[in-house]
């Protein structure tokens, strides 16, 4: 993985991965997420036709099933999901917090009641990238101790301090290997913690860095927070990653701190929810005022779902509960999200990400509850 910065605006930046022949990402970019292998409910093809150019796959769930030597019998991840791009795989820390009641972490890593069949299954740092070679992952994440977002101090930076051991093993069992590894950050919303554990993890030496430990419940403010004062602090030369954001407003304000990637399971949740995203807002498909209504989701959008069908019919299907409905729900949601990157780009392009960064929280000014979970 090269990555190269093409222009800055302000601390907002553009920029490009280049993964030789998996293709070329630009950046600041949004990589739907597939968890067990399949952005849900739509195929690759679709996905590639939103404008998506890279995905996140998530190396614990597949571990558990169907198993990482299935994959790699059967060719890898990409040719086993039929996606050809870049695929990004978190390693299994996101659900130490969000299977906490799961779970029992010890110095050696994670041990797990699995989630298919309540088995115990230890995650250690050598067999999350293990798990990721035998997946084929373009860039593996490393395995980290993700904290409840007002975890206390000392708690805070047991993790922080457990994180940082785990990624030297990591990027000892990665040496040599296929795939760019990337560094996470954590220590909750101390910011004397953040700027201890990027200090160390640069001292170990990555191929990108990520900001973990957000999008777990916390406000806006204390978030920005954060961001404001670590972005500026990870390496102008890597790529810069935040984990699981996904409302449009807080993933272009992100940008403006100079964050390059993001994923998040919104765009597809909140489709199969009823929630349609717009340049104007969001759109709620199952309101009685769509009942009749013959326009599509949004004018002028080019996706195969407003080229094609109204208002009217996708309040109907879902009403219905067809299954057609969560797909091109998905599919113009998707574009949606690949669309605000695309003008993003343009934006600190010409100069002017500010301008945008104004007029996406002046269509999203409502606070629609806490970020919405990294997985499916």
């Amino acid at each position: 993985m090269d990555f190269a910065c093409t222009h800055e605006d302000g601390a907002a930046r553009c920029g490009r991965l280049d993964f030789g022949a998996r293709g070329q990402v630009d950046t600041p970019a949004f990589m739907p997420v597939g968890t067990h292998g399949a952005v849900r409910a739509v195929t690759p093809e679709e996905l590639r036709a939103t404008g998506a150019q890279m995905i996140l796959g998530n190396a614990f769930h597949l571990l558990c099933r169907p198993g990482a030597d299935v994959v790699r019998a059967l060719g890898g991840l990409h040719t086993f999901m039929g996606w050809p791009g870049p695929i990004l795989t978190d390693s299994g820390g996101y659900q130490v917090f969000s299977l906490a009641s799961r779970r029992t972490v010890r110095e050696e890593g994670v041990e797990f009641r699995s989630p298919i069949d309540g088995d115990a299954m230890l995650l250690t740092p050598e067999s999350a990238v293990s798990t990721q070679h035998a997946l084929g992952s373009d860039v593996l994440m490393v395995l980290d101790e993700c904290t409840p977002h007002r975890a206390a101090r000392g708690a805070a930076r047991a993790a922080m301090l457990r994180t940082l051991r785990w990624a030297e093993r990591c990027r000892r069992a990665h040496a040599g290997g296929p795939g760019a590894l990337f560094g996470i950050n954590q220590g909750a919303l101390h910011l004397d913690l953040r700027r201890e554990c990027q200090e160390r993890l640069e001292a170990i030496g990555f191929d990108g860095y990520a900001v973990g430990g957000l999008s777990v419940g916390e406000s806006c403010a204390e978030r920005q927070r954060v961001l404001e004062d670590l972005a500026p602090r990870l390496p102008a030369s890597r790529p810069r990653y935040l984990m699981g954001l996904g409302r449009p407003q807080d993933i272009v304000a992100a940008a403006l701190c100079g964050i390059d990637m993001f994923d998040c399971v919104i765009p597809t949740r909140h489709a199969r929810n009823g929630q349609l995203y717009t340049r104007t807002g969001v759109l709620r498909i199952r309101n009685a005022a769509h009942r009749q209504d013959a326009a599509p989701i949004e004018e002028a959008c080019p996706c195969y779902t407003c080229a094609r069908y109204s208002r009217a019919y996708l309040r109907h299907l879902d009403r219905s509960g067809e299954i057609l409905y969560e797909r091109l729900a998905t599919i113009h949601n998707l574009h949606y999200y690949q669309e605000l990157m695309r003008s993003l780009r343009e934006a600190i392009a010409a100069d002017r990400a500010a301008q945008f960064a104004r007029s996406v929280a002046e269509a999203y000014p409502e606070d629609d509850g806490a970020p919405a979970e990294a997985g499916q």
